[in-house]
């Protein structure tokens, strides 16, 4: 059995700091060359969430590909913890891909497999210095799925099914979560729910959280919103704690008109 690659993630019990200097990509297709980001600087707390929001095509998940070295960017620089995103070999990618959480619009359950096996999926081929079905048990109680190990995907409403998508994104106690629409899929009292979650366990566990996201409640709900247009920063918002939801709203729906 092969040992699991010790993750790159930064050090200490907050989440990483995530910053990016100047990161532009592009794509060509059909014989033109796409603009996906294009001189983006932002940073983001440790510890803290952020929604990036924007049209179709502005390049909000180009983003969150890039800071997840999913894809690479043809300039700049990312840094996540101690991390710099940029500089990593394929195999130092592969490394620092196990270190983070990654949450998307689609559940990608595996149909066959219980939720404990869903869970702990990314881990069952290695060796781990944890036990897998109790880390795996003891994600889906942290998501409000106790009982619920044996269960089959067809057997969960989708809200369960993405409590369970969550709860495999940290089988490796990551101290960065990327989430890509992970309420696009959900009715808006259940797209509440979840992203009420998402953010309880950033705060039990010390993780940095970004969101992409359409929609402006969840938008709202995070400390800091990023606005992307053609490949851009065009906006941003920090969204104070405790503030008012009806003036933050106003001011997040602004920025999309």
């Amino acid at each position: 059995m092969e040992s699991l690659q010790t993750p790159l993630q930064p050090k200490g019990s907050t989440g990483a700091r995530v910053e990016l200097a100047a990161v532009s990509k592009r794509y060509s297709t059909g014989g033109r060359v796409i603009t996906a980001l294009d001189d983006v600087s932002l940073a983001i707390g440790g510890g803290l969430a952020a929604a990036v929001t924007g049209p179709s095509g502005s390049g909000k998940s180009t983003l969150l590909h890039v800071v997840g070295a999913m894809d690479v960017p043809d300039e700049g620089r990312i840094l996540a913890g101690d991390t710099v995103v940029t500089e990593l070999t394929r195999k130092e990618q592969v490394a620092y891909r196990q270190g983070i959480g990654f949450v998307f619009q689609r559940f990608h359950l595996l149909p066959a497999l219980t939720a404990l096996d869903n869970v702990a999926a990314p881990v069952l081929p290695y060796r781990t210095a944890f036990d897998k079905v109790e880390r795996a048990t003891e994600l889906l109680a942290a998501v409000g799925l106790a009982g619920r190990e044996d269960s089959l995907p067809s057997q969960l409403s989708g809200g369960e099914q993405q409590r369970v998508a969550i709860a495999r994104a940290l089988i490796n106690d990551p101290r960065l979560l990327l989430a890509d629409e992970p309420t696009g899929n959900l009715d808006s009292a259940t797209g509440t729910e979840i992203m009420q979650l998402l953010l309880q366990l950033r705060e039990q566990r010390g993780m940095t959280v970004i969101v992409v996201t359409h929609n402006p409640l969840v938008a709202a709900s995070c400390d800091r919103v990023v606005r992307l247009l053609d490949g851009r920063v065009v906006d941003h918002v920090e969204v104070p704690r405790q503030a008012e939801t009806g003036p933050v709203l106003e001011r997040i729906s602004r920025m999309d008109s």
